[in-house]
């Protein structure tokens, strides 16, 4: 399996394409075999999204890459287990040879599902990015030596929507703790993306050094949205322009300004289904 990084050393003239993936609510392997339709590079496969109980992230993106012989990636979240838990997880991803991992949070409980289900949270995202380099040199979550090094290609998370000076100082946090790429959350303004890599020079006075793989989803009408979907997007949708083609559009515009890394996200249906035939369309179009 490559890895992330590696991919996007060596496609100096290409686009390299994350495509989020979510994990059945089943334990029918055939179930992950719809995603291999998208000749994206690499499968990013969700943790929980929904926070619904789903197949374990390692688990599901050891069958895709068994089944439909693509490249993957795993999320893995710091909200549902504790340090001991977490770095044991791990350990099997390693031991099935999956390198690529994405440290995140997960999306917080509300009120109501904390009377059925408790938040962990035992390390930070930033904290788990920082634990993933200790393993990598051979060190577990108490500094004790493991019998044993990993060799994780660590992710982290951008959100491009929040306060760009926050976000700024906190990418910089992740990369010191060791993040070697980055996803962000949807965006549908480049220039939301040139704020950001400004800012980053300007406050800490380098260009920012870490691969970006920039969101992009495909939206549809009666999905769920992600990100500040602009008005004039929504009235194109409301109008009957397919999600795809106005995704295959902004796809193009990211070519134009030299964009190298997506994190392309598939219509999400209600109840969590996914469209990974528009994926593949929305790819075929560039």
């Amino acid at each position: 399996m490559t890895k992330v990084i590696d991919r996007y050393v060596e496609s100096t003239n290409q686009i390299v394409v994350l495509c989020d993936c979510t994990p059945p609510r089943s334990g029918d392997p055939e179930a992950l075999d719809r995603v291999a339709v998208v000749e994206a590079d690499y499968v990013c496969v969700a943790y929980n999204p929904g926070k619904l109980p789903r197949v374990n992230s390692v688990i599901a993106a050891h069958i895709i890459r068994e089944r439909t012989g693509r490249d993957v990636v795993f999320n893995i979240a710091t909200r549902d287990m504790n340090k001991l838990a977490m770095q044991s997880q791990l350990l099997g991803a390693q031991m099935m040879k999956l390198q690529n991992v994405i440290a995140l949070q997960g999306d917080g409980f509300t009120d109501t599902e904390t009377e059925r289900v408790k938040a962990v949270e035992d390390f930070t995202p930033t904290g788990l990015i920082a634990a993933l380099s200790a393993m990598n040199e051979g060190l577990d979550y108490r500094g004790s030596k493991m019998r044993g090094t990993t060799d994780f290609c660590i992710g982290a998370t951008l959100d491009l929507e929040r306060d760009l000076v926050r976000e700024v100082k906190l990418a910089q946090r992740k990369i010191k703790a060791g993040a070697h790429f980055f996803i962000t959350q949807p965006i549908y303004d480049l220039n939301l993306r040139q704020r950001f890599l400004d800012e980053y020079e300007i406050q800490i006075g380098i260009t920012f050094p870490a691969p970006v793989f920039w969101g992009l989803q495909i939206l549809d009408k009666e999905g769920i949205m992600l990100g500040n979907v602009p008005p004039e997007i929504r009235q194109q949708l409301d109008s009957g322009r397919p999600g795809s083609e106005i995704a295959s559009k902004l796809l193009q515009s990211y070519v134009a300004a030299d964009v190298r890394g997506v994190y392309l996200v598939p219509p999400i249906l209600r109840g969590g289904a996914r469209d990974y035939d528009a994926a593949q369309q929305v790819l075929e179009s560039v």
